[in-house]
């Protein structure tokens, strides 16, 4: 088949979209600042892993050779780079008393111009969560939906994230068609991005399930830095356009919801 990016071609087995759309208008359309996003997101993703240590420890104990989930989930804390002093500690945690196992949860919010939303959230507290989530939502002006009216146009798969600024996009994609990826996604480019903005810019590789150890330790031996993602991530099945208004909205909206201790991420389909 061929790969098309941006009017090229290359011949290979697979077939690859790689696009780059150019966003009019103003930065605001940024989800969060650089260095804070990056602290906020790495804080999330290891609060997330420390909530199934937990729950894995409640169900089968704290011998991680007998407890096969534990052990599951302390290799994928490996895989994430999460210090080995937070293992530890929510290891110790969840044998305190009162300490209830986590559940995993999805609300799914209407937010502004059309956009549609899912909270992921991993709770001790369901009815907590719940009430704080829909407080949040119905003080930034957004609207719960009904279960199963937003989920559909997501998907459940598989990231790695990797700066734009690590790597040579054609490179890229090469040992990403070797790892048998299913899709590498480019990120837009915007009319008034100045050089630091493009450094923190960052390619989407999707992965089949099955392939992302394999991914992993490809861009390993390849010397390719990544991010990877906190077990998976819901990407839309298509994106929406919104004016600035709406963006600044969405994005308000989602500042809040990131700020609860019970979300772990938020996902939308604003482009």
């Amino acid at each position: 088949m061929t790969h098309q990016i941006r009017g090229e071609s290359l011949i290979r087995a697979r077939k690859i979209w790689v696009s780059s759309p150019l966003c009019m208008g103003r930065r605001s359309c940024k989800i969060a600042t650089r260095k804070g996003a990056q602290d906020a997101k790495k804080s999330k993703r290891n609060g997330k892993i420390g909530k199934e240590i937990v729950s894995a420890v409640k169900r089968g104990g704290p011998n991680r050779i007998s407890n096969a989930v534990l052990a599951a989930v302390l290799e994928k804390a490996k895989e994430l780079d999460v210090p080995k002093e937070i293992m530890e500690r929510n290891i110790k945690r969840a044998s305190e008393k009162g300490q209830e196992a986590y559940i995993e949860k999805f609300y799914e919010v209407y937010g502004f111009g059309g956009v549609c939303m899912v909270v992921e959230v991993l709770t001790d507290k369901v009815t907590r969560s719940v009430a704080v989530v829909r407080t949040v939502v119905k003080d930034c002006g957004g609207k719960m939906a009904d279960p199963g009216s937003v989920m559909f146009k997501f998907r459940r798969a598989r990231v790695v994230n990797i700066k734009v600024t690590d790597v040579d996009k054609d490179w890229l994609l090469t040992v990403a068609l070797d790892a048998g990826v299913e899709d590498v996604i480019e990120p837009p480019a915007y009319e008034d991005d100045d050089p630091e903005d493009q450094s923190e810019r960052y390619y989407k590789i999707v992965s089949p399930g099955e392939n992302y150890s394999d991914l992993l330790s490809k861009l390993r031996e390849e010397g390719i830095a990544f991010e990877p993602d906190n077990g998976f991530e819901l990407l839309p099945l298509t994106t929406i356009e919104v004016d600035d208004e709406a963006i600044d909205l969405n994005k308000e909206l989602m500042y809040k919801l990131l700020e609860l201790d019970d979300v772990d991420a938020v996902y939308s389909d604003q482009k």
